[in-house]
């Protein structure tokens, strides 16, 4: 049966978007600040760990509010295909230096482990349950959007880490109030560092499959083939090419060769091959080549082929 490719969306407005996405930003500064106050003031590395990840936090959240402007933009001579792939190079910015992030951080715990510092536990404690607050405030603002949208999808994950880090630190401060556990510092951050870079590594390869056209998940080559191949007036098809502009907007592009008996007035088939495009798999945006009988080309490819669309 052919894959039924639907897309639930819960559109926010994008004003009240931007809106979110900037009181998101300013929290997490002000986090930033309060922690590095902290972390120095404590001795926690952790703290220090988890306050640098918030300024990433503050600046993915900055690359996702501008590439959110940049994608509105309207097509032009210069983009024929609009701006729509801002939010996925952002998202592919956000994600690498989250995985940077999450390599440093192991880095540092590593190195703790040789010399732990002496820790602040109460003041750990203050300080991580605030950073818990505005993480969870920040993830909240961000969660509805993050659904549909790989680029506010790598800030929320930002947030997301942080607050589970700040649970960490939390921990870590009460391990060392209770039982002068200076270790739990390095062992939280290894953990982390060890989260974060699972979440960027499994986030990063979608937005990578997208930015290199690869065919949108969900959606199998061979069954679009078949759909197509069903319709009155069909021969066969090939040289077919799926791939996503964005997120939300999936392409297709084929050669189809039309029965003699429906060419050359071939608009029926064509019109039918693209409502069945549209029933089966919610695809909107389809060219198609209509080729006669004799005027199929020599040895084509079913899936890829010559006709790949060159920018």
């Amino acid at each position: 049966m052919p894959h039924d490719h639907h897309h639930h969306h819960h559109h926010i407005d994008p004003d009240a978007g931007d809106a979110r996405v900037a009181w998101a930003v300013a929290a997490n500064v002000a986090l930033t600040l309060a922690q590095i106050v902290g972390g120095i003031l404590s001795g926690s590395v952790a703290l220090i760990a988890d306050a640098i990840h918030n300024l990433s936090d503050a600046a993915s959240l900055g690359i996702a509010f501008f590439a959110r402007k940049i994608a509105r933009r309207p097509t032009d001579a210069g983009m024929t295909f609009g701006y729509k792939r801002a939010e996925l190079v952002a998202a592919l910015i956000n994600l690498t230096t989250l995985i940077v992030i999450g390599f440093y951080l192991a880095y540092e715990g590593i190195m703790r482990f040789f010399d732990p510092p002496e820790v602040a536990g109460w003041l750990v404690i203050i300080v991580a349950g605030i950073a818990l607050a505005v993480d969870s405030l920040t993830a909240l603002l961000t969660w509805r959007m993050a659904k549909d949208s790989a680029n506010i999808r790598a800030a929320f994950l930002h947030n997301l880490a942080d607050a589970l880090g700040s649970v960490a630190v939390i921990i870590v401060g009460i391990l060392i109030v209770a039982f002068d556990w200076y270790l739990a510092d390095p062992i939280a951050t290894l953990g982390i560092a060890a989260y974060i870079l699972w979440m960027g590594f499994s986030e990063i390869k979608g937005v990578i499959h997208i930015l290199m056209l690869g065919a949108p998940t969900g959606i199998a080559a061979e069954q679009v083939l078949a759909v197509m191949e069903a319709v009155e007036g069909v021969d066969s098809v090939h040289h077919l090419h799926l791939w996503q502009i964005s997120e939300a907007v999936v392409s297709l592009e084929a050669h189809v060769v039309v029965s003699a008996d429906h060419w050359p007035d071939c608009h029926a088939p064509k019109a039918a091959v693209k409502a069945a495009l549209g029933d089966q798999f919610h695809i909107s945006h389809v060219t198609l080549d209509m080729e006669g009988p004799g005027e199929r080309c020599d040895h084509p490819a079913r899936i890829g082929g010559a006709s790949a669309p060159v920018s």
